[in-house]
C-alpha cells in the first residue's frame, strides 16, 4: 500500500490503498485517448502551460516542502532549494522548447532534407521518493513540451507528492488525460510495459529495479530511460584552503541525508594530504551533523527516509568494521525515527562490500591515493558511472584527470549538484539515457527524416 510515514518518530499518519487492475488500465487508456489531442496543440500553447506550471511551483514552495519533509524526511530548507531547481526545469523547457523542437535541414547528395522532432506518444514514469518533486519534473517538463502524454508512478512513500504535483499541472492547464497519477503497484508494471499503448518508460531508483524495467522494455521493443545508483568518486589533488574544501566535501556528501544518487560518496586524497584531509573532515562530521527535527530550518542531520534504510545503511556500515574498515565517527543508529549519526570510513579494501556498492546514506568513505593515476584508477574501480569531482588548483590538471575518469558527469571544484540547463545521467550500471538539457527532450523524441 502507499503511506504516509514520518521518519522522524515513525509514525503512520495514511494508507492509501493500490490502484485496482482496472484502475491501471483505465489511466493507460486516458494517456492513450490524451495523446492525440495534446501532441496536436502548437508547441507555443504546451510551452505556455509549462511556464504557467513554473509559476505555480514557485507559488507552492513551502506547501510542498512541507509535504517532502513529512513523507520522507527532507530538511525543510533542502525542500525549499529542491522546489527552486523544479521551477527552473520548467522555465527552461517553456523558454527553450520552441528552439529544441525546430526542425533541422540537412544537405544530402542528390537534395534536401529535413529532421522533424516528434513525439512518440504515452510514457510511464516510475518515480523515487529521494526528491519527490525534482526527479518528476525533469522526466516530464521536456516530455509535455515536446508532446507526449504521462502515466506517473510513484513512490509509495510519496502519495502526497504525487497528489501535490498533478494538482499543480492540472491548475496550469495541462489536461486530465495529459498527465495522470496512478497509485499502482510494482507488480503492476510488466503488463502495464507490455501494454501497446505505452510507448516507453522512464524509471529513477534503484538499479535492481532498473534491471527489472529494462528487461521488461526490452522484451516488448519500449524505449527506457534508466537513472540508478551511483558511487561518485570526488578527487582532491591538492587544496590552497583545506578548510573550504572539506566543507564543500561534506557539504555535497550530506546533502539530502546523503541519499542523492549522484552525491560524492567515495573521497580520493592524494596521500600528501590525506591524513589533514580525513582528520578535519572527521572533526567536521562529528560536530556540525546533528540529528534534529527535519522540519527546523537549524537541523544540519534529518532522518533517512524510513526506518528500514536507516536500518540498512547501518548493517553496511556494521559489515565494513567487521571486515576491517576503520570507523573515524558515528556509524550508530539513533531512534526512534530513522536516524543514523553521520559517518566515516577509511582503509576499506576491495575485498570489502562496501568497497563496490553504494551506501545511500550519511556516510562518507575516504581514500588514499599515492599518485595522480592512482586516483584515476581507485574512481574508475567501481561497477557505477554516474558523476565525479575534481578538486585541485591547477585548472589544466583538473580537466586532464576530469577526462580520463568513466561517468557521465564530471564537476571541477564543485561537487554533485543539478541545473536545468546540464545534461544529466550516468555509464555503466548507473543507468542509460540523459535528462535535462537539450538531450533531456530528446530521449522519447520521433527525429523523422523527410526527403525533399
Amino acid at each position: 500500500m502507499y503511506a504516509v510515514t514520518d521518519p522522524a518518530t515513525g509514525e503512520l499518519i495514511e494508507e492509501i490503498e493500490n490502484a485496482t487492475d482496472d484502475q491501471v488500465r483505465a489511466a493507460i487508456e486516458r494517456v492513450h485517448r490524451g495523446y492525440a489531442g495534446w501532441r496536436r496543440r502548437t508547441v507555443e500553447e504546451r510551452t505556455a502551460i509549462v511556464a504557467r506550471a513554473a509559476e505555480l511551483f514557485a507559488e507552492r514552495t513551502d506547501e510542498l516542502a512541507a509535504i517532502m519533509t513529512q513523507e520522507m524526511g527532507k530538511r525543510i530548507n533542502e525542500g525549499r532549494g529542491e522546489i527552486g531547481v523544479v521551477v527552473d526545469i520548467f522555465r527552461y523547457y517553456a523558454e527553450h522548447g520552441p528552439a529544441l523542437l525546430a526542425d533541422e535541414p540537412l544537405t544530402i547528395k542528390g537534395g534536401r532534407a529535413v529532421i522533424t522532432k516528434e513525439p512518440i506518444g504515452a510514457l510511464l514514469g516510475v518515480m523515487p521518493w529521494n526528491f519527490p518533486c525534482y526527479q518528476v519534473a525533469r522526466f516530464v517538463a521536456p516530455n509535455l513540451v515536446l508532446g507526449n502524454t504521462i502515466l506517473l508512478k510513484h513512490a509509495s512513500i510519496c502519495p502526497r507528492s504525487a497528489v501535490a504535483i498533478e494538482a499543480v499541472l492540472r491548475d496550469a492547464g495541462v489536461p486530465d488525460n495529459a498527465y495522470v497519477n496512478v497509485f499502482a503497484s510494482s507488480r503492476q508494471i510488466p503488463w502495464m510495459l507490455a501494454d501497446p499503448r505505452i510507448a516507453g518508460v522512464s524509471l529513477t531508483g534503484s538499479e535492481q529495479a532498473g534491471i527489472s524495467v529494462a528487461a521488461e522494455a526490452g522484451k516488448n521493443l519500449k524505449k527506457s530511460v534508466l537513472e540508478l545508483g551511483g558511487s561518485d568518486p570526488l578527487i582532491v589533488l591538492d587544496t590552497a584552503d583545506m578548510n573550504e574544501t572539506v566543507k564543500a566535501t561534506a557539504t555535497a556528501r550530506m546533502r539530502n541525508c546523503g541519499q542523492s544518487c549522484n552525491a560524492p560518496k567515495r573521497m580520493i586524497v592524494l596521500a600528501d594530504i590525506y591524513d589533514e584531509f580525513v582528520d578535519r573532515l572527521t572533526k567536521r562530521v562529528a560536530s556540525y551533523y546533528i540529528a534534529g527535527n527535519p522540519s527546523d530550518p537549524k537541523t544540519t542531520l534529518p532522518p533517512l527516509a524510513s526506518i528500514a534504510a536507516a536500518d540498512e545503511v547501518a548493517g553496511q556500515v556494521a559489515k565494513a568494521v567487521s571486515q576491517g574498515a576503520t570507523l573515524r565517527t558515528g556509524g550508530r543508529r539513533i531512534g526512534p525515527g530513522a536516524y543514523l549519526e553521520a559517518t566515516v570510513l577509511t582503509d576499506v579494501t576491495p575485498e570489502m562490500d562496501a568497497y563496490a556498492e553504494e551506501i545511500f546514506g550519511p556516510v562518507v568513505l575516504v581514500f588514499r591515493a599515492e599518485t595522480e593515476e592512482d586516483a584515476i584508477r581507485i574512481a574508475n574501480d567501481s561497477p557505477f558511472g554516474l558523476g565525479a569531482s575534481v578538486f585541485g588548483t591547477d585548472p589544466a590538471r583538473n580537466t586532464r584527470v576530469a577526462r580520463q575518469i568513466e561517468a557521465g558527469m564530471v564537476y571541477l571544484n564543485t561537487a554533485g549538484g543539478s541545473q536545468a540547463d546540464l545534461p544529466f545521467g550516468g555509464i555503466k550500471r548507473s543507468g542509460l539515457g540523459r535528462e535535462l538539457g537539450p538531450a533531456g527532450i530528446e530521449e522519447f523524441m520521433n527525429k523523422k527524416s523527410i526527403r525533399l
